[in-house]
Formats: C-alpha cells, structure tokens, sequence
C-alpha cells in the first residue's frame, strides 16, 4: 500500500515478533516479543523515554508439546511505562496446562486479564498463540514429507484447520481436500 502524498511524522511504532524452536527434548518453544517504540521520545508519568526509546519491551517465552498444551511459561518486561510493572511476570505461570485451541484467548484471559496480568503481555498471548499453531503444522508437514494429511483410505478425524476460518469451512473446496468425504469420522468418534 502506497501511502498518499500527505507529510508525516512518525510519532509511535509498535513491533511484535514471534518464533518457533523445535527442541531436542521433543517439545516446542515459542518466543513472542513485543516493543513500543517513541522515534520522538516522550514523557510518561513515571518515566522519560528518550528518542528511540522503548515505551514497553517484553518477551514471553512458552513451551508446549506436540498437542500444544502448555508446559511451561516465562514472561519478562524488560521496559514498561513503570517501575511496578514487572512485579506481574510470574502470573503467566498460571497458564500451565492450558491448551492453545479455540477459545485459548478467552481462557488466558480468565487467568492473566485485567488486574491479574499485564494488558501488553495478555495482549502478545494471540500472536504467540498463532505462532504456535503455525510450528507445529510446520513439523508435520515436515514428518509428513510431501504426503498429504488425507492420504490413505481409513478414517479420518476433522484436521483442526476445518472450520477455522472461509477457506477451511467444512463445507469448502479445501475441506474436501484436506478431510475427504469418504474418510470422515461421525462425530460421535471424531473426540
């Protein structure tokens, strides 16, 4: 998108970066990083952020298994708008045992929202989340080697991408790919 001709100031940049690390113990670690930047400095209520400066810097750092239930949680605000921030950081351990699927956001937040956690670390949850999602689809399609999920003849439990999104509807061109008629599970076993 090509912005229109109108002068600018950057006055706020926020960057949110996400990776995904295979580990040799077999689980899965996700790093989520999160920094509100001021090019041009500013002036919060408990502290002056020069020019450049983060306005909040913070890392999550989750581990999950294969079925992307959580084993093990670190959060860390390295810059916040103030010195009392950080005393919430080990609240996030809360959400061991938690599994990142459809409705995972409402559940962290029953666990870290509000006063019981940190709005830009509850915040980082959803992009950590997706990132976590997109590593382990990563590693089968890898184990996979180039067979697809609905290869084979026996039957089949829904893939998690059905129903997920337009593209993934079940009742789409794709779902027909991925989860073919024939080798549907009923319902009754597809838990």
């Amino acid at each position: 998108m090509t912005p229109n001709m109108t002068e600018r100031t950057a006055i706020h940049t926020r960057k949110v970066i996400c990776h995904g690390y295979e580990r040799s113990d077999g689980l899965i670690d996700i790093e989520a990083e999160m920094q509100d930047i001021s090019p041009t400095g500013t002036d919060l209520l408990f502290r002056q952020v020069p020019p450049g400066g983060a306005i909040h810097h913070m890392r999550i750092v989750m581990t999950v298994d294969r079925r992307l239930v959580i084993q093990d949680v670190k959060a860390v605000i390295e810059a916040g708008p103030t010195e009392y921030c950080a005393a919430i950081e080990s609240a996030y351990a809360g959400l061991k045992g938690v599994q990142i699927r459809g409705g995972f956001r409402q559940q962290a937040k029953a666990i870290v929202g509000g006063v019981r956690g940190c709005t830009h670390l509850t915040e980082l949850l959803g992009p950590l989340a997706t990132t976590a999602t997109q590593t382990t689809m990563a590693i089968g399609r890898r184990e996979r080697n180039g067979r697809w999920p609905s290869d084979g003849s026996g039957p089949m439990p829904k893939p998690v991408l059905i129903g997920s999104c337009h593209t993934y509807r079940e009742d789409g061109e794709a779902a027909k790919l991925l989860w073919p008629e024939h080798r549907r599970v009923p319902a009754t076993q597809d838990a």
